[in-house]
């Protein structure tokens, strides 16, 4: 019996239609919920945690959870401080404090699904002091002791430019520090309320800078900007507790179809190269409710396939560009040992505050 084909985000208008019918077939997807989609689901919610998966309905869930046994985490709890026009995540005043016993919770989540790759994101929580780093930071701490073969990504919000809060996560040793610039410059203020481009690009070039440091302090060490590290180890992790020690690799994600031109994709990817990072992924913005920025066009895969083509010409080690790409899809995949991206001239890294 074949497999049922959904049609993933809200019902485009007539002038957004490619067929006349609705959403382009290459936005189509097979629901499949096997025997390791329940396990994931049941595993999660035993241990009472939240992914980004549920949360902001990513339409890659049935191959994530159903054939890969995969889950991206989302921490600090599932209400956010900020709302941005894209994202489905609930927006509003989050309970206080952090949960104590979420690290630990995780981190048994990624020993039982026998993960090499985690990745950790979070809802933006402005109402913390340090905007949640330390609970990051104890998080990868977490796993690296309960599974000290497995690499963790974590995607984390801008912090609102707390000093020092970037130092946090990176003295715990991510394998890989991920912060998405979401969309151009001209958009942020429609789509992103409460972030800035010039703060998220500040942070990335910070880590990027971070990496370098630690790079040319211990030349014979594999990873970091420029290089690539082994298999469960990418990039390398530096040393715990010591920022300055750190080398792992850089990460952003955008979406196309808001409302942004090809021209000010390609500016916005040279900007983001500048800063120092080594892997971008590139996907389809999906309409999550009505109450949401309505889909502006459907971006053809070809015309993805020409932003990847754009941006490994630009020097990224890899960039992961489609329409239902996502940041944390077929993450493990991005950083296996690989071409070394070109190296970055010049870092700027003074990170903003307000």
């Amino acid at each position: 019996m074949n497999e049922p084909l959904i049609q993933i985000g809200q019902t485009a208008s007539p002038a957004q239609r490619s067929d006349g019918k609705g959403r382009p077939e290459w936005l189509r997807i097979k629901l499949a919920t096997s025997s390791s989609y329940h396990q994931v689901r049941n595993l999660v919610s035993r241990l009472d945690l939240h992914t980004v998966c549920q949360e902001a309905r990513c339409p890659n869930i049935y191959e994530c959870w159903g054939e890969h046994g995969t889950a991206t985490f989302m921490i600090l709890g599932d209400v956010c401080t900020r709302r941005c026009g894209f994202c489905a995540v609930t927006s509003g005043r989050p309970q206080a404090g952090v949960d104590p016993s979420e690290p630990d919770h995780v981190a048994e989540a990624v020993a039982v699904m026998g993960l090499r790759h985690a990745v950790i994101t979070s809802v933006d929580r402005d109402d913390l002091p340090d905007g949640g780093a330390g609970h990051f930071a104890r998080v990868i701490e977490a796993i690296h002791r309960r599974c000290p073969g497995t690499a963790v990504e974590v995607l984390t919000p801008d912090f609102r430019g707390v000093p020092d809060a970037l130092d946090v996560v990176l003295g715990a040793a991510p394998e890989v520090f991920s912060h998405n610039v979401e969309t151009v410059p001209r958009l942020y203020r429609q789509a992103r309320p409460g972030s800035r481009y010039d703060r998220s690009l500040a942070l990335l070039a910070q880590a990027a800078e971070t990496a370098r440091r630690s790079v040319a302090a211990s030349p014979g060490r594999p990873g970091g900007p420029g290089g690539a590290g082994g298999p469960g180890n990418p990039g390398g992790p530096g040393n715990p507790g010591n920022p300055g020690g750190w080398s792992g690799r850089i990460k952003t994600g955008l979406m196309a179809g808001l409302g942004e031109t090809p021209e000010e994709i390609h500016a916005t990817l040279a900007d983001i190269r500048a800063a120092g990072v080594e892997i971008v992924t590139i996907g389809q913005y999906l309409q999550p409710t009505r109450k949401h920025l309505p889909v502006a066009r459907w971006v053809h895969p070809d015309e993805f396939a020409a932003y990847r083509a754009h941006a490994l010409a630009l020097g990224f080690a890899h960039c992961e560009a489609g329409p239902l790409v996502r940041s944390s899809y077929h993450a493990h995949e991005h950083v296996r040992p690989q071409a070394a991206a070109a190296p970055v001239k010049s870092l700027a890294v003074e990170c903003p505050s307000g």
